[in-house]
């Protein structure tokens, strides 16, 4: 029971804005869009209220 569950609140979770952030960096290819990417971040780009 309880691993059914675990398995719906993982299935339901938000990722967090740090989550987002950093899987957003993880999908570079380089070291200019990891900077690029960086700087977007540094601007709010995930932290902006819609």
């Amino acid at each position: 029971m309880f691993k059914q569950l675990k398995k719906i609140t993982r299935a339901l979770h938000i990722p967090s804005i740090e989550e987002r952030e950093v899987a957003y960096l993880n999908g570079s290819v380089d070291r200019i869009d990891l900077e690029y990417r960086q700087r977007q971040i540094d601007r709010g780009l995930f932290r902006k209220g819609f």
